[in-house]
């Protein structure tokens, strides 16, 4: 029996552990390692707590060694996503009307274990999978997904202690119901603490799940499906269905009882989704909950007054960690004339040290792009740039797919302000720089304001107060999570709510309580202790 006010503590971001030389966390990392990569695994779909082989396999593969194949993975067709709903709706009763705190302590759980026992095989399989470096397996696989857990679960219990004002005659109260129907989470390759976050966020506040990871991250995300079932997750409550983007899609959208979808990835899916669930409106039981995390075309402005030294170091660490593949990876720069040469000579030296290489090699400050198709594309980006004479390449431009999909840390000069690699998002380790006179200072905001249609992370670099006063205020809808004197990546749940508006997306932030507040369906209950016995007001006693 639950008669009492329970509270979650406030929770601290997971501290990142260092993999320093002599460390045992670096030790216990490279056995893990080696552990996974002389196993070929074998992933199933997991519906209902059950394993399911469909027969319909493909492959998980290391980016950085792309002919090493870590996994084979089963793919869920028509009748397996069927089955995923059905057990999603079959698992909510009992998951809805489960104590909140029962709930809860799941994902605390989970948390728990992360942190400690299972931290080397999450960040292992990213590392593998997702050909990330020691320290961005760290920041994302272990401190961040813990820190969703955690700081979800405060969340949670912040928003169920919001509560409306009463009288001496009425007692007024919320209660913050789930949705009704099952919620469709779909997860991006890049952050493993995404595909973690985006099914259990909803199930936090009592909702279940239909998952499908991306399938460049099938492996990773199958160990965060089983913590999550080692942590107690009752069966059906998320269901793990790898499979083809639109087959599987197309089915869950259909569905008379889709409640709500959480999404992370490109702006071009979700504008399908969004005008799939148009289509579909007449058929839906519920106005379904639409959250997305899209695309970004992010910036770094400078002003004349930048401290350049910092300056460098945020634009090669904001457009080139993780190999640029990060939404909010800073793609475009704005520089005044005055710094250029000092910054183009201290960034083209800093970029010239950069190493590139296998994950495992922890001197490496790279790894490879995901795969063949990101490649190309980031690939063709830099043929244009040597072909126009609208640009110029002047650090890095290579690329090389014989073992693995490396693309070198790339840095464009544009002439002109609106050169494609200036206004397309790209993906991957390109930074495209625009020099822009000292004088036209408003003219190269309002460039930098209507360039690109995202709005997703931007930066500011400036010691000039005043200048960073008015560059903030006259670039106030370029970006939902905005930086002064900083890179524009890296945000910290808990510190930095992420999402951003335009065509970036919701902007519904995860890691805050504004996410959580989506995936609830409030209800306002008054109470009347002294209910009228007639119905005649005072007003009507004299005509």
């Amino acid at each position: 029996m639950s008669n009492a006010y329970f509270k979650v503590r406030e929770p601290e971001n997971e501290p990142i552990l260092s993999y320093a030389p002599g460390s045992s966390e670096k030790a216990e990392l490279k056995a893990k390692l080696k552990e996974l990569k002389e196993k070929e695994m074998e992933i199933p779909l997991i519906i209902g707590g059950k394993e399911i082989f469909t027969g319909n396999t493909s492959e998980c593969i290391i980016p950085h060694d792309k002919k090493h194949v870590l996994a084979k993975y089963h793919m869920a067709g028509k009748e397996e996503v069927e089955m995923a709903i059905e057990a999603s709706l079959e698992a909510k009763e009992k998951w809805e009307k489960m104590p909140w705190q029962h709930r809860v302590s799941v994902f605390l759980k989970a948390a728990e274990l992360l942190a400690g026992p299972w931290r080397s095989t999450l960040n292992a399989a990213t590392m593998l999978s997702q050909s990330k470096t020691a320290f961005q397996a760290e920041i994302d696989a272990a401190c961040e997904l813990i820190d969703f857990f955690r700081f979800n679960a405060y969340y949670l219990t912040e928003l169920y202690g919001q509560q409306p004002a009463s009288t001496a005659n009425d007692w007024n109260r919320v209660e913050y119901r789930p949705l009704e129907g099952f919620v469709f989470a779909v997860t991006p390759f890049n952050f493993t603490s995404i595909a973690g976050n985006l099914p259990t966020a909803p199930a936090m506040a009592g909702n279940v799940a239909v998952w499908k990871p991306a399938s460049t991250s099938v492996y990773s995300g199958y160990f965060v499906m089983k913590l999550l079932q080692e942590a107690g997750l009752p069966d059906g409550v998320i269901n793990f269905i790898p499979g083809r983007g639109s087959e599987v899609g197309n089915i869950v959208m259909d569905n008379e009882n889709l409640a709500g979808i959480h999404f992370t990835g490109s702006t071009a899916v979700f504008k399908s989704m969004w005008k799939t669930v148009g289509d579909n409106i007449h058929k839906y039981k519920y106005y379904p909950r639409i959250v997305g995390e899209t695309g970004g075309k992010d910036f770094v402005f400078a002003h004349e007054s930048s401290d350049v030294d910092a300056l460098a170091i945020a634009l090669l660490r904001g457009a080139f960690e993780f190999q640029g593949q990060k939404c909010s990876a800073a793609s475009r720069a704005y520089i005044p004339e005055s710094i250029w040469l000092e910054l183009q000579s201290k960034l083209v030296e800093e970029v010239s040290t950069i190493k590139m290489g296998d994950a495992e090699d922890f001197t490496n400050f790279m790894g490879a792009v995901i795969d063949q198709s990101s490649f190309e594309k980031i690939k063709s980006y830099i043929d244009f740039a040597h072909e126009s004479e609208d640009s110029e390449i002047i650090s890095g431009g290579k690329y090389d797919d014989s073992k693995g999909y490396f693309i070198e840390p790339t840095i464009i000069v544009a002439k002109e302000p609106r050169f494609k690699s200036m206004e397309e998002e790209i993906f991957g380790p390109v930074l495209t720089i625009y020099v822009y006179n000292d004088d036209e200072l408003d003219k190269a905001l309002d460039l930098c304001n209507t360039t690109s249609p995202y709005g997703l992370t931007g930066a500011i670099f400036a010691q000039d107060r005043n200048a960073i006063v008015y560059m903030q205020e006259k670039l106030t809808h370029t970006a939902g999570n905005f930086y002064i004197n900083d890179k524009p990546t890296g945000a910290v749940v808990g510190q930095q709510p992420f999402g951003g508006g335009r065509a970036s997306g919701t902007n519904d932030k995860a890691g805050s309580s504004l996410n959580l507040l989506r995936w609830m369906n409030p209800r306002t209950i008054k109470e009347n202790f002294n209910p009228p016995k007639g119905y005649r007001y005072p007003f009507m006693e004299e005509k």
